[in-house]
């Protein structure tokens, strides 16, 4: 085998190899050797059958093995024999009219990983923000959550509805006179004020008493879910069946025993914990930028173009998918085209940063235990149906890059940690409202400054991978369980509910 270097700039290199046919051909009469014992052919004893025959019948498939075998030896001696750091899988080349017989002629071309000068963590400093859980959060949450579980009593005889009330009511909906499918239900319960009843139609039954009958007209939004229905008038024969109040919803024990606890105080510490987690939550994310922006101040190294390729396109396709959500799509795409180098930017800072943290961690013997990585496996099999959960878990064991794309996140969690640990940090008390200014304010770091309202798509974009390795594709294999449809009866959900407005999805960091 001969092996040419033709390319070696930066972190590119190129290589030619030469593969002898007498090599090819002895590896095929090793596989002959192998599968000749089980051959049958007829005039033949078992075993027996000739060299010659067996690589008649069989020298196509025999063939195509022993070259794809012969080239992925010569792929590894490449790489072991010039101690060679592939950034991504090297492209390999079979050279034009290779024909059986004949020497192999590959073209072998990679990019390595650069050679990261010693990361520089000693003496990092941090400012640690940490908001107090007060009191007055704590009641407003237990309020917030008595207000959620209100119930609603009887209201004295004759009572007019008001807002905040509940009717109980039976409807017919009609356009232009004729019922329509879904505009019926009966003993359906309305809270006036809620909002869930399309424009005009609770406000319409402020007033109404126990036992009347009222015919209201409204006008379904433009945009309602039922087409059919979209912006057409619409009358409902409205009888009023019974009118509530809200009943009195008492912050005690019994408040609290009732949600299956012990205590009011019982209730208090654990939505104090939950407040903590998340501003604890908050805080490690402050922290987390503000380190990563530390390192990436303080490290400048080539980066391989294909990860940062890579690394672009998944940025790009998540701000595009992003962009069809807005109002104005055509605005919103037009926009972010208008930003695309700070984005390539912001692909490079994210590939620089996962280098240097995974290369922080192996030398600082920071590693994902087995133990880890199988609870990892174990949670992300949960997404896939229960016959198809062995299958994900094979193919993670057997595929290298599958298995360190999943490790990735939790290993750039115990680098951090592991650098929080080294730092010297300073815990500040801060308002809310302090702290995520200065998330916001560190989201910003990575690329040129831009008004408040575009850093949105960039904190999507900012997030710093922590293993310099390609992402695999995902699993084909495996289908995803489809979620089932909650069916309501028509009386849970009448026509004229007024369709919630999609929320967009919150950008990830």
């Amino acid at each position: 085998m001969q092996i040419v270097e033709t390319t070696n700039e930066g972190l590119k290199r190129s290589y030619s190899v030469k593969i002898a046919a007498k090599d090819i051909a002895a590896r095929i009469d090793g596989e002959v050797a192998k599968i000749a014992p089980d051959v049958r052919m007829p005039g033949f004893r078992p075993g027996k059958v000739p060299a010659n025959l067996v690589k008649k019948m069989h020298g196509p498939q025999l063939h195509q093995e022993a070259l794809n075998t012969t080239v992925r030896e010569a792929v590894d001696k490449v790489i072991g024999d010039n101690q060679l750091r592939p950034a991504m899988q090297p492209q390999i080349a079979l050279g034009e009219g290779y024909e059986q017989g004949k020497d192999a002629e590959l073209t072998v071309e990679l990019e390595v990983l650069p050679t990261i000068p010693t990361p520089q963590i000693d003496g990092l400093k941090l400012d640690k923000l940490v908001v107090p859980v007060s009191d007055g959060q704590v009641q407003e949450q237990l309020t917030q959550l008595a207000s959620n579980a209100k119930s609603f009593v009887d209201a004295k005889k004759g009572k007019k509805a008001a807002t905040g009330d509940q009717l109980i009511i039976d409807f017919l909906g009609k356009v232009g006179g004729v019922p329509f499918d879904g505009g019926k239900a009966e003993d359906a319960a309305l809270e006036i004020g809620s909002g869930r009843f399309i424009p005009g139609f609770e406000e319409q039954l402020v007033g109404a008493k126990e036992g009347d009958e009222t015919t209201i007209t409204v006008t379904f939004p433009a945009d309602y879910q039922a087409t059919e229905l979209a912006g057409k008038v619409a009358t409902f024969d409205v009888t009023v069946k019974s009118v509530k109040v809200p009943g009195e919803s008492k912050i005690d024990d019994d408040f609290a025993k009732g949600l299956g606890l012990t205590s009011l105080e019982q209730l208090q510490g654990l939505l104090r914990g939950q407040l903590e987690q998340e501003t604890a939550g908050q805080t490690r994310t402050q922290m987390k930028r503000a380190l990563l922006d530390l390192l990436a101040a303080g490290h400048d190294f080539d980066v391989p173009p294909t990860m940062v390729e890579a690394e672009f396109e998944q940025i790009w396709a998540q701000l595009n998918q992003e962009a069809q959500q807005e109002e104005d799509p055509a605005a919103a795409l037009a926009e972010i085209e208008a930003e695309k180098d700070d984005y390539r930017a912001i692909a490079v800072r994210r590939v620089r940063l996962g280098l240097l943290l995974s290369e922080i961690g192996q030398a600082n013997g920071v590693e994902v235990s087995a133990q880890e990585m199988n609870m990892l496996m174990q949670q992300a099999a949960q997404q896939y149906r229960a016959e198809d959960r062995q299958r994900f878990m094979e193919y993670i064991q057997q595929d290298a890059l599958a298995a360190a794309q999943l490790r990735a996140p939790l290993y750039e969690d115990k680098v951090v940690d592991f650098l929080f640990d080294k730092a010297e940090v300073t815990e500040k008390t801060v308002t809310m409202a302090e702290l995520q200014a200065a998330i916001e304010a560190e989201d910003a770091a990575p690329a040129p400054a831009k008004p408040a309202k575009k850093a949105a798509p960039k904190k999507a974009a900012a997030k710093a991978e922590s293993e310099p390795e390609a992402k695999p594709a995902k699993a084909a294999a495996p289908k995803k369980e489809a979620a089932p449809k909650a069916e309501k009866p028509a009386a849970e959900k009448p026509a004229p509910e007024k369709k919630a407005p999609a929320k967009k999805a919150a950008p990830k960091k």
